[in-house]
């Protein structure tokens, strides 16, 4: 069943006093489509293709391109959790496994992880140098706590590297592109200053200093195994204070390290206050100021324009997000280098919630927002955009449950694409209230 801005279900037997209002429905949705060379909506599908007593979902959206499905997407990847009620203790390991989808969806399990959280899974990432049988996942050693990150071969079903450092306890927090490094952070300092973001109990290397010199963000190089700082919090620190954008805070840290689709940029936040650390009375003034920075740790900027929800690099130096101007929050595209808002993407009607997750497909030609109608929604929907012609559909809702009591336990809608740019994988709830992995595919 299509779906064009809304449930066409609703139009299959109308009532005569509400022929006005539908057709004027229908005709504003066709010249929307005509206008932009788009003759007939495409359709949204939706399947579950995970199930059992256990929960399984892929993770985060806080990577470019992170694409969960192999080079051939005969493999989608996975994690597979006990509970999903709580974070991990140290001692609690997920499962990695893989999906096999010319298998009938079987599930492959292949190694054991305690390096990993309910809204972030393990930071998955297929190796572009090698994307048919490796990818990326995060671990630890549950004895030191030391966080690092692996590298693992499906064909050859065992880990083929880790990158381990003895003076840092880092994990992938993004992957280049071009596979040239994956950029690494400290998830133990995320652990103390933003918990749903860390590893709790993790190693914390830097916890002595608000903004050390020997932490921040890592760029690892992925062939030989080297690391680099690229940025350290001292230097946000000094650059925060020199353009006034500074308040008392016990550390810095950062979430999401996105590395542009030309591998050469790292856009993320710098962050501060976000919770009451022990023995404080109340919590300070935020500080959430977003950055750039070159790969090679050059040009580090601040950007006083907020881009909101959860950014994504578009083509070039431009990111989408979320901006509110004039009392209306809608799709943004912000120029990094002029520092200026360029564009938007679709309209309010599109994308009723634009705070919420989004994803750009490999080709950026498609656009997905997934969101909540309300606050206390069961069900997580999707608004699917093609750019080139304007369309857009609405997926039906999935169900996602109520939002636990415990703040720091969250899974987002996190849609991801596949390398094909018709099918979405994002998590739901199935019959037995057990997270599961869904697909929505563009017919």
């Amino acid at each position: 069943m299509p779906f064009i801005g809304q449930n066409m279900n609703l139009l299959r037997r109308p009532k005569v006093a509400c022929l006005l209002p539908i057709a004027v429905f229908l005709l504003s949705s066709l010249l929307l489509c005509s206008t932009q060379g788009q003759t007939a909506p495409f359709d949204l599908t939706v399947k579950q293709i995970t199930s059992g007593k256990k929960h399984h979902i892929f993770g985060y959206i806080g990577q470019c391109r992170t694409i969960p499905w192999n080079a051939s997407g005969r493999y989608i990847l996975g994690l597979e959790l006990d509970f999903i009620d709580r974070m991990p203790k140290p001692e609690d390991a997920a499962t990695v496994f893989v999906v096999d989808t010319q298998k009938n969806n079987r599930i492959i399990r292949l190694d054991k992880t305690h390096g990993w959280n309910p809204q972030q899974g393990t930071m998955f990432y297929w190796n572009p140098n090698n994307a048919e049988h490796q990818f990326f996942f995060n671990d630890r050693d549950v004895d030191t706590g030391q966080v690092y990150t692996v590298l693992y071969d499906v064909q050859k079903r065992k880990r083929v590297r880790e990158y381990r450092f003895d003076d840092a306890s880092i994990g992938n927090g993004g992957v280049a592109f071009d596979g040239s490094n994956f950029m690494a952070i400290n998830y133990g300092r995320l652990a103390r200053l933003r918990l749903v973001t860390g590893y709790p109990e993790a190693l914390d290397f830097s916890k002595e200093d608000i903004a050390p010199t020997n932490d921040g963000i890592f760029a690892v190089d992925i062939a030989s195994g080297k690391k680099r700082l690229i940025v350290s919090y001292r230097q946000m620190e000094d650059v925060l204070k020199k353009h006034g954008m500074h308040s008392p805070h016990t550390g810095l840290f950062i979430n999401h390290t996105l590395v542009n689709r030309d591998s050469n940029r790292v856009y993320f936040f710098a962050r501060a206050n976000w919770t009451r650390m022990p023995g404080e009375k109340k919590k300070g003034e935020r500080v959430n100021v977003p950055f750039t920075v070159g790969i090679d740790g050059s040009n580090l900027t601040p950007h006083t324009q907020f881009i909101g929800g959860h950014p994504e690099w578009d083509l070039g130096n431009v990111m989408i997000g979320s901006l509110k101007e004039d009392g209306k929050l809608e799709q943004t595209r912000y120029d990094t280098n002029t520092r200026k808002i360029i564009g938007r993407i679709g309209t309010k009607r599109m994308f009723p919630k634009p705070e919420g997750d989004i994803a750009l497909s490999p080709d950026a030609n498609w656009f997905v927002n997934g969101y909540k109608p309300k606050d206390d929604s069961t069900e997580n929907f999707f608004s699917v955009y093609h750019r080139p012609t304007g369309a857009f559909v609405r997926s039906p809702g999935i169900p996602k449950g109520v939002r636990s009591e415990n703040r720091d336990v969250r899974i987002d809608p996190a849609p991801r694409w596949n390398r094909t740019n018709d099918q979405i994988l994002t998590p739901g709830l199935d019959k037995n209230n057990r997270r599961q992995m869904f697909l929505i595919e563009i017919k």
